[in-house]
């Protein structure tokens, strides 16, 4: 079993303030109106998990553990948040809309496992090629 590091501990603690903040300011941009949809929360899980593939596949392999650890579970485990799809969605249903709720959980699931996909298809290191030389 791997234990952490006081290094790996502290930037997940400033990786998670800095997280909190933007899923706040994003949540100020996009309100929820009552008994909505939180579309907010459906738009950070989709980035947040587009942006952890793609760091993923381009920076893990090279990266510090505090580096992975800082904005892995930090910045984007702060950001994102499955408890929030949770409430929303049960909050949804305590109300009968069972119809959004369901629709509301597929989506979150569906678009952030394709965004996950897609961010480490595409933050995959291109192979580089060497130009032809003319002799």
């Amino acid at each position: 079993m791997r234990t952490a590091k006081l290094t790996d501990i502290a930037a997940v603690a400033v990786g998670a303030a800095l997280g909190t903040g933007l899923r706040l300011a994003i949540d100020a941009i996009m309100p929820l109106a009552q008994g909505g949809v939180p579309v907010s929360t459906l738009v950070v899980n989709v980035f947040g998990s587009f942006i952890l593939g793609a760091l993923v596949a381009r920076l893990w392999p090279v990266a510090p553990s505090w580096l992975r650890a800082g904005l892995g579970a930090g910045v984007l485990g702060s950001f994102t948040t499955f408890s929030a799809v949770a409430v929303a969605s049960i909050s949804l249903v305590s109300t009968g809309e069972w119809m959004p709720a369901a629709l509301y959980l597929a989506a979150t699931l569906v678009l952030a496992l394709t965004a996950a996909w897609a961010g480490l298809r595409l933050g995959r290191p291109r192979a580089r090629t060497r130009p032809e030389v003319d002799r």
